[in-house]
């Protein structure tokens, strides 16, 4: 039974609530215009949905691994030389995208098995862990209320409010901040002192061969980063999108999308792990909620005021959101592997997993230089190359142990 449209615009506030921390993080840590980055996330994701045929619930918001080559770039040569790099970064989808349609989705399911998929999820959920925590100490009291808010309704809560968890737990929390003087003066007098209709500060970008060379190749660690979230949020969902609509017109959708955001002025953008975090613990799966998410996002990022608004949430009330959201993807993870009957007394599916979790979780950083260019892997991107060639390269056969564990010689389950 289809959902009647105010429920559908309570639902999609909630999730451009869920984003809306991270998305304005980025460019307040570069130098970005945050109304810019919100109209073009918005943006991003409707053009995302059109591309991909209207059936993915995904959100795109600014993404993090572009935030040391944006500052590099905007020291060096300015804002506009920074959307030219970016439109470049976008442009690599395109490529990437071509490069799949042409050796096929089964070689990438095959470099993509549940050994490898499972524990990836996990590390993209608990990466954030650490973002959740820090948010949440600076005020545990705050912090707490929003997360037992959340967690009492979406248990106990009935009708449309067990659809809308997060947005419950965020006015609960802010009304209590409201209450302790947890909210900050300035912000406050922001609300008052701002207009409730402004365009932001829309810029175009220029070409510069230097900007392009440190913006574009980050590319390739966000393709790895968008099959990663492609895959959580069909395991999610209960669908493959590597199949339908297929991972070459997503990863092509992705790259219109950046370039549609970075061509304003905008930061890169990428599939949010906040707003799949939203779809696991509200079971709402209807790519319509996100859409009309991302006319939020655009109406804030035309309104001073509402932009205001959601700037003074206290990092308290978003950390208390953020632990039960990163969580719910961690959880997809076990998940994925629990169904996938992955045998862990076999030696092979241990190392696997193993290396995973802790080069992805421990904080590993391996530099990886094409030229005058260096980057850096780290997180789920290393987490999952480490994986995939953990899984191609370890033999399948058992060892002696395996053999005596499994006398009936029928292999237990692996990649």
């Amino acid at each position: 039974m289809p959902l009647p449209l105010q429920k559908k615009l309570v639902l999609g506030l909630q999730h451009t609530i869920a984003m809306f921390g991270a998305t304005v993080l980025v460019p307040l840590l570069t130098g970005l215009n945050p109304s810019v980055a919100l109209f073009g996330a918005g943006l991003a994701t409707l053009l995302f949905h059109v591309l991909t045929g209207l059936g993915v619930p995904i959100f795109l918001g600014s993404s993090f691994a572009f935030i040391a080559p944006i500052i590099a770039v905007l020291k060096a040569e300015g804002p506009a030389a920074v959307g030219g790099g970016l439109l470049a970064a976008g442009a690599m989808y395109l490529v990437f995208s071509a490069l799949v349609r042409l050796v096929g989705i089964r070689l990438v399911q095959q470099v993509f098995p549940p050994i490898v998929t499972g524990p990836v999820i996990i590390v993209i959920g608990l990466s954030l862990a650490g973002v959740a925590v820090n948010q949440a100490q600076s005020h545990w009291g705050l912090a707490l209320v929003t997360l037992l808010a959340a967690i009492v309704t979406s248990v106990f809560a009935r009708g449309l409010f067990k659809m809308i968890p997060i947005l419950i737990a965020v006015i609960a929390g802010y009304l209590a901040a409201l209450v302790l003087g947890a909210v900050e003066p300035a912000r406050l007098d922001a609300i008052r002192e701002a207009a409730w209709v402004g365009l932001p500060p829309f810029h175009g970008p220029t070409f510069s061969w230097s900007a392009i060379f440190v913006l574009a190749p980050v590319a390739l660690v966000t393709f790895i980063e968008h099959i990663g979230d492609v895959i959580v949020n069909g395991r999610v969902v209960g669908k493959n999108f590597l199949e339908r609509p297929g991972l070459p017109r997503t990863l092509f959708a992705d790259g219109i999308a950046n370039m549609a955001s970075a061509v304003l002025g905008g930061p890169a953008a990428t599939t949010y792990a906040e707003n799949t975090g939203v779809l696991a613990v509200t079971r709402v799966y209807d790519p319509a909620v996100l859409r009309i998410a991302a006319g939020f996002a655009m109406l804030f990022g035309l309104s001073p005021k509402l932009a205001a608004l959601f700037q003074s949430l206290p990092p308290g009330v978003l950390g208390g959101v953020s632990i039960l959201l990163f969580g719910m993807i961690a959880s997809v993870g076990i998940r994925t592997l629990s169904e996938a009957r992955i045998d862990f007394a076999h030696s092979r599916n241990l190392i696997v997993v193993s290396l995973i979790l802790v080069l992805g979780l421990g904080g590993a950083k391996i530099p990886v230089a094409f030229g005058d260019v260096h980057l850096e892997l780290h997180g789920m991107a290393l987490a999952a190359l480490v994986g995939i060639l953990a899984n191609a390269l370890l033999p399948a056969s058992l060892d002696r142990e395996e053999l005596d564990a499994h006398p009936s010689g029928e292999p237990p389950s692996g990649s």
